[in-house]
C-alpha cells in the first residue's frame, strides 16, 4: 500500500518566516542600530560669510536622553567621536536627559565630567529641551561642563577679524512663555545696529515648529532637535510617532522663507527603546562663502 503524503502547511511556514522577521527587527531595532553613531556632513554657502569664516565648522548634538537607555558609554563613544571632527562650535539642541532618569549628585557629576571633555575653539553651546526641565541640576551640568547656556539669549563668535556670527537660542516651548517673549533679547541686540552688525545669524531651537510664529525671522541658518526622526523611519511612509512641537519640521533639510532649518535626529531613544532605518546622528555643517 502507497504512504499517504505528509500535508504542507504553507501557513504555518509563513507565521514562522513573519515571526522569524519580527524577531530579527527586534533584535536589531533594540540592540543593534541604536548604537550604531554615523556623521552626517552639510555645506552651508551662504554670501554673508566673509574670508575669516569660510569653512567655520559647526557640530551639532541633540536629544541624548541620558539615564534610560542611553548610558555612560553611549555618552564616552559621542565626546570621542565629536572630538575627532575639529569642531569650531560644539553646540547641544535640548534633552540632554531623559525624564525617567533618576538623578542623583553622583550621575549629575559624571555627566559633566564627560562632557567637559568635548573640544571646540570658538565654544560650546546648550539650550535645553522640555525633559530638561525636570532637573535642577541641568544649568549646572552645562556650566561645569564648559556649555554656554544660551536659553533666550545670544553670543557673538568672533575668528581672526572684526566681523561676528550671531549664535542665538530659545529654550523649550514647554514652559508656554511665547517664542517671541523669548527671543526679545537677541532682537533688540540687532535691531541696535544701522550698520556693520553681524555677517550671520544662526538660533538654535528644541522644538522647530515654532520657528513659524517668528515673524520677522532675522536668522540665516536653524538649528533644532526633538522630533528623533520618529525613531521608526519607514521607507516611503517615514513615521507617524513624531512629537507635538516637530509635526510639520521633522525631518532633515527644510528651506525657509529667511532660513535654512536643520534638525538633528537624536541620539538616544525616548519613550521607548527601539530605531530603525534611523541611525543616531551627529550633524556637522560647514559655512562656505559663496
Amino acid at each position: 500500500m502507497a504512504k499517504k503524503k505528509k500535508k504542507k502547511h504553507p501557513f504555518l511556514k509563513l507565521l514562522l518566516i513573519l515571526v522569524l522577521i519580527g524577531m530579527l527587527t527586534y533584535t536589531y531595532g533594540t540592540y543593534v542600530e541604536p548604537k550604531q553613531l554615523t556623521i552626517e556632513e552639510h555645506t552651508i554657502p551662504s554670501k554673508n560669510i566673509t574670508d575669516n569664516f569660510d569653512g567655520f565648522k559647526i557640530v551639532h548634538i541633540s536629544d541624548l536622553h541620558y539615564g534610560k537607555y542611553y548610558q555612560f558609554d553611549d555618552l564616552q563613544k559621542m565626546v570621542k567621536q565629536v572630538n575627532e571632527l575639529n569642531a569650531d562650535i560644539v553646540v547641544l539642541t535640548g534633552d540632554l536627559i531623559d525624564k525617567e532618569t533618576k538623578m542623583t549628585t553622583s550621575i549629575a557629576d559624571k555627566i559633566s565630567a564627560e562632557m567637559k571633555k568635548i573640544c571646540a575653539d570658538s565654544g560650546k553651546y546648550a539650550i535645553n529641551g522640555e525633559d530638561d526641565l525636570n532637573f535642577d541640576e541641568w544649568e549646572n551640568i552645562i556650566a561645569s561642563s564648559g556649555f554656554t547656556n544660551l536659553n533666550n539669549t545670544y553670543d557673538t563668535i568672533y575668528k581672526n577679524g572684526y566681523n561676528s556670527i550671531l549664535l542665538a537660542g530659545i529654550s523649550t516651548m514647554k514652559d508656554k512663555e511665547s517664542i517671541i517673549n523669548k527671543n526679545q533679547k537677541t532682537e533688540n541686540y540687532l535691531n541696535s545696529f544701522e550698520k556693520d552688525g553681524p555677517i550671520y545669524n544662526i538660533l538654535l531651537i528644541h522644538e522647530p515648529d515654532y520657528i513659524d510664529e517668528l515673524e520677522d525671522n532675522k536668522y540665516n541658518l536653524v538649528l533644532a532637535g526633538h522630533s528623533h526622526y520618529g525613531q521608526v523611519n519607514l521607507p516611503i511612509i517615514n513615521s507617524l510617532l513624531y512629537p507635538k512641537g516637530a509635526q510639520k519640521y521633522y525631518y532633515g533639510h527644510y528651506k525657509l522663507k529667511n532660513a535654512e532649518l536643520y534638525i538633528n535626529n537624536g541620539l538616544g531613544n525616548t519613550d521607548f527603546n527601539f530605531r530603525l532605518f534611523n541611525m543616531p546622528t551627529i550633524d556637522v555643517y560647514r559655512l562656505i562663502k559663496k
